[in-house]
């Protein structure tokens, strides 16, 4: 299975989230924090991500007759490459959207789900912003999001840290206006 089959998948994509921030999990683990998916699913996707390469045995330990395995993202290889996006079609990008949907759905409900939930206090956001950019500003608030975000990455999970899912979604609704030759500012007839 290529990078991006195997990426592309609501369950795989929740259990990469799970795993990030250097922890060690078993599947019983994933299990528990996915817990609207079914136990055999998670199991078969945990050893696809493993067989992929993205998941790799930390531990491996008896308990009472089975193997229990603890696993750790490889983050080298959670992620699709610049070579790989360029070379997915328009379904492919379809696909990767939508499973990128029904994981945001799945984990908010999740969220919501909890005796704890409280979207004012956890400081929760859904905006949307329709922005017109150049493709100087386009790529300079890109790079800003990046230093933003990248630094925190790599933090482990620690008794004042709470895991956050970020999901910045960015694509064109709107081309450029075709510049007519006269002042655009001004709407036709306005006399302004």
């Amino acid at each position: 299975m290529d990078a991006f089959e195997l990426l592309a998948h609501p369950v795989r994509l929740r259990v990469i989230h799970a795993m990030r921030g250097g922890r060690e999990m078993t599947t019983a683990d994933l299990c528990n924090r996915i817990r609207d998916v079914s136990k055999a699913t998670v199991y078969r996707h945990v050893d696809l991500l493993a067989a992929g390469g993205v998941l790799e045995v930390a531990l491996e330990r008896r308990v009472r007759g089975a193997v229990e395995r603890r696993y750790r993202l490889r983050r080298d290889r959670a992620g699709i490459n610049a070579d790989t996006a360029s070379s997915l079609s328009l379904d492919d990008h379809r696909r990767a959207f939508a499973a990128a949907l029904a994981v945001l759905t799945a984990e908010f409900t999740a969220y919501l789900d909890h005796d704890t939930a409280n979207p004012v206090a956890d400081q929760v956001g859904y905006r949307q912003h329709a922005v017109w950019l150049s493709p100087g500003e386009l790529h300079g608030m890109i790079d800003g999001m990046r230093e933003a975000i990248a630094p925190h990455l790599a933090n482990e999970p620690s008794p004042d840290r709470t895991q956050y899912l970020i999901s910045p979604i960015l694509f064109p609704v709107e081309a450029p206006p075709i510049e007519t030759g006269a002042d655009s500012s001004q709407s036709p007839g306005s006399g302004i």
